[in-house]
């Protein structure tokens, strides 16, 4: 008995393992395996040289500063006094109020279309949606210059007023016994220029949670109506969780576009070179801004200051970029595996 049994062992691992299927890949498959290869390669030396460029350029100016380049807020770069303390806080307060406003549109938006819209109506939606991301930024821009600033004053004026007490909403001069003569303090603000940037980042956010949203498994959905649920109860407990990654991901490259705006904050802010916190209050910057506002007339010196602004721009927005790229590509690798 154990000597068949050693014999049946002998001829288990003698038995030769399966072979796996294999297709041998032929010119055209190699063809464009090469292709795809020297298209990532090209892509990541271009960033790799955009980098390497601003670096070279923004050597001198860097030199000249060290870290003070980062801590100080003036803006005179003839007389070695220049730093993007002031410029760099005006971005991340312009995109953290374009962020704030954008991501409940954006959220509430996917879920209609991914969930509630009917079909004939969901597809012209998302084509309105994709519209609104190819809207030139100039467009937005002149459209919060010349008619959302004015209508804008009567929503600031009542924050300030009644909100006053916390810091942000802060107002230096306004006059609550004249409102007329107080309109001025509250345009060219950072709370205009983030709701104009809002408007242009929330159709990418709504983009990148719509599709995650429409993976969330179909036996989940069905079963939570099986259960009783209502539809509210079945975005509640099977698409809100299940896009959760995607809500964080859309969220972190609308940032990523937010701090990167060019255009649009340039024709609406009025450019101060101070901290200011007070979003309600006329007066802030970008870095983006004092690039374009200065590119023109600069020195020599002073487009090596400006290159260097860009280089602090260029990583604080491939770091959101690259993060926000990561946590999409895991949420949809999470929806194929339970697929």
């Amino acid at each position: 008995m154990a000597s068949a049994h050693v014999e049946s062992d002998r001829s288990d691992s003698d038995r030769p393992a399966p072979r796996r299927p294999y297709a041998a890949r032929g010119l055209g498959d190699r063809i464009f395996r090469y292709q795809l290869t020297a298209s990532g390669v090209v892509v990541l030396a271009i960033m790799a040289g955009v980098g390497l460029f601003l670096l070279l350029r923004a050597g001198q100016a860097l030199k000249a500063t060290g870290f003070s380049f980062l801590t100080t807020a003036e803006w005179q770069p003839d007389v070695h006094r220049f730093g993007i303390a002031a410029v760099l806080t005006g971005t991340l307060l312009i995109a953290a109020v374009a962020v704030t406003l954008s991501v409940p549109l954006a959220v509430g938006t996917a879920l209609f279309i991914s969930d509630v819209a009917p079909r004939k109506l969901r597809r012209t939606l998302v084509t309105m949606v994709d519209l609104m991301a190819a809207v030139p930024s100039v467009v937005y821009g002149l459209w919060g210059l010349f008619f959302l600033q004015q209508h804008v004053i009567g929503l600031s004026r009542w924050l300030s007023t009644w909100f006053g007490w916390i810091p942000l909403f802060t107002v230096d001069g306004a006059q609550p016994g004249e409102p007329l003569a107080s309109d001025s303090v509250y345009t060219a603000s950072t709370f205009v220029a983030g709701i104009v940037v809002a408007l242009m980042v929330a159709p990418i956010q709504c983009s990148v949670m719509r599709e995650v949203f429409a993976q969330a498994p179909a036996g989940e959905r069905e079963g939570a109506y099986a259960l009783g649920a209502t539809r509210w109860g079945m975005i509640r407990s099977v698409v809100l969780p299940y896009g959760k990654a995607g809500i964080i991901g859309g969220t972190m490259l609308g940032l990523g576009r937010a701090l990167g705006e060019t255009i649009a904050v340039y024709l609406i802010i009025s450019p101060v070179f101070t901290i200011q916190p007070h979003i309600l209050q006329t007066g802030s910057n970008s870095v983006s801004s004092l690039i374009a506002l200065h590119y023109g007339d600069a020195s020599t010196f002073g487009m090596s200051a400006l290159m260097a602004a860009g280089l602090a721009l260029f990583l604080l927005t491939l770091a959101v970029n690259f993060t926000a790229s990561s946590v999409v590509a895991r949420s949809r690798s999470g929806a194929q595996s339970e697929a």
